[in-house]
């Protein structure tokens, strides 16, 4: 069987028959039997014979109440689950209660169209339609099919789509996982991922993150490694391969295990070789998350997302709700660093309780902070609901930042609303001109902290999610590390923190080159903490310095990972 190898060239350090090369996205090492999901329902066979009209109202009961379980049984599961992976599952349960693709559907029933297929049609018309918007709104395709094939699954009375559930540790490769599937993962289960498409940020790479599941994307030959087989996931080399040597790979895996002990005992804090001090922060959704996040070796948390309160809602949260939860967080980390992002909403993400107006392009229109221009009283509130939250003994003054700010004006005037309310005022840096005009920022505001999954997608004119544009989406790209290190040396300049809070903080690698750069904390999903710390302990600041340098000269990701490790790595 000849060697694949798919946009770099591999080596062959395990004697593998087939290699298969993508991006790395989650470090270690995983051997075990190859698995892959099984097939989707079959719309061929389905009745098609026309609905008399006395049985439709109960055609349309039949459709209402497969939705609804759908629905439950995705927020029973994002009920317990945590982070980015509670998100997903709600937003997905979401659609399955959405009201237009349910109009949609209880509209062709009333013609006679039987629930299933209906539930089909109105599936690709709101597919045709998010198509269309593009950016963001596109990635709604692959969670309204999943939610499509679940609901269909449902009515015609088997078994729900996703995933297998292996006996034994298993690899599991995919074209693409629903984001559905990736959040109900068992990391005891699966313990390796190949994906033929996706990118950096996509939810498949985010959850592996937060599950610490050595995961590879964009390995665009991965159909060529067939299932049943043995087969290895590196995520630190980003290579999948097929029947390695036996004794090569035992080794190589009883290497990576006495790494995962060293990862699991660090405990902190983070700073380098030579005594220079890095916080290692937790992004976190809520409570639970933060509760759980608190836990790991971490300093604080870097990324309070606050969307979860207002999403799948019909009406916004009141201030005692709200400052609840946000108290929740805050006493989750007693006396420590907590940085609340105000919410994100808009575009992907958009608030039942507000009418957002359709936009052409919607990644670049009402989102995040430009929400105020249409409805302050949003902000204005969220902002009480933090002051309120901080008061008490004990408590330290939270860090509130505002996302997707473009211009010094849009600064200045948030950090006028945070101070009002004694709090401490940043910004993210999720768009080029605020990396460009990062040192006059810095000049309006307390601290900032940088979203590398859409600082990339917007320097890349790249949409994250889109599988075709994975490798620009990587935030390797030199590009997006030479505003990385605009933001770094404004920080510096001006005596001011300068965090990551994207998915970038994650990959140990780049975290030694963003310190290089002049980052000064790294927030990511609490299971990566250990990893980016014990790296960080490896190596002095000096050769993150140098290592920036020599990732920034490059021309490509693959490069820059390569002149990364070629400093780090002696």
């Amino acid at each position: 069987m000849t060697e694949v190898t798919s946009r770099v060239q591999a080596d062959n350090p395990y004697g593998a028959e087939m290699i298969v090369s993508g991006t790395p996205v989650v470090g270690g090492l995983a051997y075990g039997p190859i698995i892959r999901p099984g097939a989707r329902p079959e719309f061929d066979g389905i009745d098609d014979a026309t609905v008399v009209e006395d049985l439709r109202e109960a055609e349309m009961q039949r459709f209402a109440a497969a939705a609804g379980a759908v629905a439950d049984r995705l927020a029973e599961r994002a009920s317990h689950s945590t982070g980015v992976a509670a998100e997903v599952l709600t937003a997905t349960a979401g659609l399955a209660r959405d009201r237009g693709w349910a109009s949609a559907a209880e509209k062709s029933i009333k013609q006679g169209v039987p629930a299933p297929l209906a539930a089909i049609a109105a599936t690709e018309q709101f597919v045709e339609m998010f198509t269309k918007l593009g950016g963001l709104m596109a990635e709604r395709v692959t969670d309204l099919k999943d939610v499509r094939d679940r609901v269909v699954a449902e009515m015609l009375g088997l078994p729900e789509p996703g995933i297998p559930n292996p006996e034994v540790p298993s690899i599991l490769l995919a074209d693409d996982l629903a984001p559905a599937d990736t959040a109900g993962l068992d990391p005891e289960r699966v313990i390796g991922l190949g994906m033929r498409l996706g990118g950096p940020s996509s939810h498949t790479a985010i959850i592996a993150r937060q599950l610490a599941i050595p995961c590879v994307v964009a390995a665009s030959d991965l159909d060529e490694i067939p299932a049943g087989g043995l087969g290895y996931v590196d995520g630190d080399a980003g290579t999948v391969g097929l029947s390695p040597d036996g004794a090569v790979i035992a080794e190589a895996v009883t290497r990576a295990r006495e790494t995962a002990a060293r990862i699991s005992a660090w405990r902190g804090p983070g700073r380098t070789s030579d005594g220079h001090p890095v916080a290692i922060l937790a992004n976190v959704a809520d409570g639970v998350s933060a509760r759980s996040g608190a836990q790991a070796p971490v300093e604080g948390v870097g990324l309070f997302r606050t969307e979860l309160a207002f999403l799948d809602r019909a009406s916004e949260p009141a201030l005692d709700e709200q400052v609840a939860l946000y108290r929740e967080v805050i006493d989750a980390f007693p006396g420590q660093k907590v940085v609340i992002r105000t919410l994100d909403a808009g575009s992907d993400k958009p608030l039942k309780f507000v009418n957002h107006a359709e936009e052409p392009n919607p990644a670049m229109g009402v989102r995040g902070n430009r929400i105020v221009q249409t409805y302050p009283a949003i902000r204005n509130n969220q902002l009480d609901a933090l002051a309120e939250a901080a008061r008490g003994d004990g408590r330290a003054v939270p860090w509130v930042m505002a996302p997707m700010i473009a211009t010094v004006d849009e600064a200045r005037e948030f950090a006028a609303q945070v101070r009002d309310r004694g709090l401490i005022p940043g910004v993210m840096v999720e768009v080029p001109s605020a990396a460009i005009l990062a040192e006059a920022i810095l000049g309006e505001v307390d601290f900032v902290s940088i979203g590398t999954n859409d600082l990339t997608q917007y320097t890349m004119a790249a949409d994250r999610m889109s599988p075709d544009l994975a490798a620009l989406t990587d935030p390797w790209q030199p590009a997006v590390l030479a505003l990385i290190q605009r933001v770094g040396d404004a920080g510096v300049k001006l005596g001011k923190p300068v965090g990551v809070c994207g998915e970038a903080a994650a990959d140990p690698l780049l975290a030694c080159v963003l310190i290089g750069l002049g980052v000064t904390s790294l927030s990511a999903a609490p299971a990566a903490a250990a990893a980016v710390g014990l790296r960080v302990g490896g190596v002095s600041v000096e050769q993150c310095r140098a290592a920036a340098v020599a990732a920034v000269a490059t021309v490509d990701p693959a490069s820059a990972r390569a002149a990364a490790r070629s400093v780090l790595d002696v």
